[in-house]
């Protein structure tokens, strides 16, 4: 399967241009062997670097590309950290194009590198763990926060699905978690839109919607290990990560479930040992907030209450060394640009729209018949901390999502 991707940019009936950098995306076994070719297909040329991690360049399932220089980082304790990153770009010797060859943690150490550098990006996962390899963002940990930071796309992806279908399927399910997590996105971001007329894209919120239904459809294929359904997943998670560049942030593939993932990765006081992959702490980010949301939608109508921003004290608190940055990101809180009583004079919308995605329980009954995760003390939170890993979570990013409006309403 081969993606064309100038079909997504230009003009949209949303009333912007989307800009999209990828050229071609290329879902076929054994196209590596054809690397040269799709290069030059997509007027790529120039001294190539090829980044691997040693998991990656000593897989025997992975060919090496042909590359005027190779890096192979120790994948040992290896995170996407700005530190780290900008540690190795040194060592580029000069390329005229960055290759990086594994998972999304190595894919973010070239995509930052080549836009460092200013040379085109070319994306090779070995998995589909997560939909970032098509996207122009990095997921990257500055100051011990993370952060989502706009960087330039790959002009191509390389997906060689003779690779992909030799990876563990527990990195597969994590790929499964994060693009089903769309449905919860999306409806976060309908309800933004509905609430406090925050821009909204109808094209790119149906393609996130179709890439988590084509997963959902072929989920049985996968766990049969049937190739059609892996080439399915892979071309719906390539297509997932495209909604990121079409609109140039991640929100039709990122809402309130995400930020339990970042809270996961962040590690703050008191959830040192918390963890995961991202995509499976996605999914239980996903199933909680799913559950959250019904509740909600099952509590009646509620009553707005006045905006009020977060107390300095309680960053630092639930924070600790990381409270500086959660301070500055809700500097300017999006609650505060709209009357909180629109949420509430729309509820009966919001409700519908909460119960178009998929439940809490249905998200918790499909991971588990699967064998993901779903569960908070599946990535090393207690049931007990499920409250405080909800609020705080809320606060790591300022995006208007349904948990972040609850700050504003009340309930009997």
């Amino acid at each position: 399967m081969i993606i064309d991707c100038a079909k997504y940019g230009g003009e949209c009936s949303c009333g912007r241009d989307h800009n999209v950098m990828t050229k071609k995306i290329v879902v076929e076994s054994g196209c590596l062997k054809d690397m040269d070719r799709w290069l030059a297909e997509c007027g790529i040329s120039g001294k190539l670097a090829v980044i691997y991690d040693t998991n990656t360049y000593n897989n025997k399932w992975i060919p090496h590309m042909r590359a005027d220089q190779e890096i192979v980082l120790d994948a040992e304790g290896l995170h996407t950290e700005k530190e780290k990153i900008e540690e190795m770009i040194p060592r580029l010797d000069s390329p005229g194009v960055i290759a990086a060859v594994g998972s999304g943690t190595i894919t973010d150490f070239g995509r930052y590198s080549a836009n460092a550098l200013n040379v085109p990006f070319v994306s090779v996962p070995t998995l589909v763990s997560a939909d970032g390899y098509s996207a122009n963002i990095c997921s990257i940990i500055i100051d011990g926060q993370k952060k989502s930071v706009p960087m330039i796309a790959a002009t191509l992806v390389m997906c060689d699905m003779d690779i992909i279908a030799h990876s563990p399927m527990f990195l597969t399910l994590s790929g499964v978690c994060d693009v089903l997590s769309n449905y919860v996105a999306v409806a976060d971001w309908k309800i933004a839109h509905l609430v406090s007329g925050e821009y909204y894209c109808s094209r790119t919120a149906d393609m996130a919607l179709d890439a988590a239904d084509r997963v959902m459809k072929n989920l049985d294929g996968l766990m049969a290990g049937e190739s059609a359904a892996y080439e399915a997943m892979a071309a719906a998670i390539m297509e997932s990560g495209l909604t990121i560049q079409m609109l140039s942030n991640s929100r039709a593939a990122s809402g309130a479930e995400h930020l339990i993932a970042h809270l996961a990765e962040m590690r703050p006081p008191k959830f040192e040992k918390a963890g995961g992959i991202h995509g499976e702490c996605v999914g239980v980010g996903t199933t909680v907030i799913a559950e959250e949301y019904s509740r909600m939608a099952a509590a009646g109508k509620p009553r707005a209450k006045a905006f009020r921003p977060y107390e300095e004290n309680w960053i630092r608190e639930k924070f600790g060394p990381l409270a500086d940055g959660v301070i500055a990101e809700n500097k300017n809180d999006v609650l505060s640009t709209f009357d909180p009583r629109n949420i509430a004079d729309n509820w009966d919308e919001i409700c519908s729209i909460v119960r178009s995605a998929p439940s809490g329980e249905d998200f918790a009954r499909l991971y588990s018949r699967i064998g993901a995760k779903y569960r908070l003390e599946d990535i090393g939170i207690q049931p007990s901390q499920r409250q405080d890993a909800i609020d705080m979570s809320v606060a790591i990013r300022n995006r208007l999502t349904l948990m972040r409006m609850a700050r504003v309403l009340e309930w009997d």
